[in-house]
């Protein structure tokens, strides 16, 4: 019979195409990962990789086999929680890929509070692009994404999770921090700190200053970073102004180290998105967790930050 562990093993060798990656993720050494595929490669009479020095593939067979060992894979993990769900309890390991740096702010309080029920879960939160994210989901390494951008996707259903606004914050000695409020022009004559291209709030502002009239390039870009906390550091010491989600400037903002500018005509916001596979069957786990996200009574996890708005 099949052993479940050597099937995940394989998954996760199969979605790496590399031994050593697959041992890091699975807390193993490269060795047992190896001995875990032969034996598996030995039970079943087929090759799964192309072996070519240190290099590995999946062979044609591996590429049948992958799809049927994440199936098995969760059809075990859905009757293990199922069986003890029908003692009462919530049980399991959850697997959430979180592309959105609001999400990593958020979804601790929100795993928190759903541990705080069910104190039986493990969550794990994978921090990745938006395209690696929905990979993930589709690929059943996930349970549930996270992301800043909705796409009409058959197997995947998007829900509105949020609204993030994106503000302008300036060092706190800056002549922008006294309390005035800023043109779209003016944003044009300083030194800003973006984010890269591919980024939801690098987007939400170029479609931000277009509808002003505006292109982003005309931004005065001194530093690029891939990080919106390094971004808000960065702003802190004076390197330059920047456009960042009010939820990572909350606290710096709350003591005074950076300050918030109103521009005129510029109110930026991107909906946060949980996305889940629709084709899959959901184990009590995953439908427990997705119910608690959107409960009412559980709106003030959501609302991180925009509360601070209103002040």
């Amino acid at each position: 019979m099949l052993n479940v562990h050597e099937l995940n093993v394989f998954i996760e060798a199969a979605l790496a195409q590399n031994f050593s990656v697959a041992a890091q993720r699975l807390c193993l050494s490269q060795p047992a990962v190896s001995l875990h595929i032969r034996n598996l490669e030995k039970q079943l009479g087929v090759d799964l990789f192309e072996r070519k020095g240190r290099k590995i593939s999946l062979s044609e067979t591996g590429k049948i086999m992958l799809p049927l060992a994440q199936e098995a894979v969760r059809k075990v993990r859905q009757i293990e929680e199922a069986m003890r769900s029908l003692q009462g309890k919530v049980i399991g390991d959850l697997s959430i890929a979180c592309s959105t740096t609001v999400g990593k702010y958020i979804l601790p309080r929100l795993v928190a509070g759903f541990r705080s029920k069910h104190p039986d879960v493990h969550v794990t939160i994978n921090v990745m692009s938006r395209r690696a994210a929905i990979e993930w989901l589709l690929a059943g390494r996930a349970e549930i994404a996270v992301v800043s951008t909705a796409q009409n996707h058959s197997e995947l259903e998007f829900r509105p999770f949020l609204e993030d606004q994106i503000v302008l914050i300036a060092p706190a000695g800056h002549p922008w921090a006294d309390g005035r409020t800023v043109s779209p022009e003016d944003l044009l004559e300083m030194p800003f700190i973006m984010r890269e291209q591919t980024a939801g709030s690098y987007q939400v502002l170029a479609e931000g200053l277009a509808a002003c009239g505006h292109n982003v390039d005309q931004i005065q870009t001194v530093l690029t970073l891939s990080n919106a906390e390094a971004i808000e550091m960065s702003v802190e010491v004076g390197i330059g102004v920047a456009f960042v989600s009010r939820v990572v400037a909350e606290r710096r903002l709350a003591v005074g180290r950076i300050a918030e500018v109103p521009v005129r005509g510029m109110a930026l916001t991107r909906t946060i998105h949980m996305v889940r596979h629709q084709r899959y069957a959901q184990t009590p786990l995953q439908r427990a967790f997705w119910d608690f996200a959107f409960d009412p009574a559980n709106a003030g996890i959501r609302q991180m930050g925009l509360e601070y708005a209103a002040v």
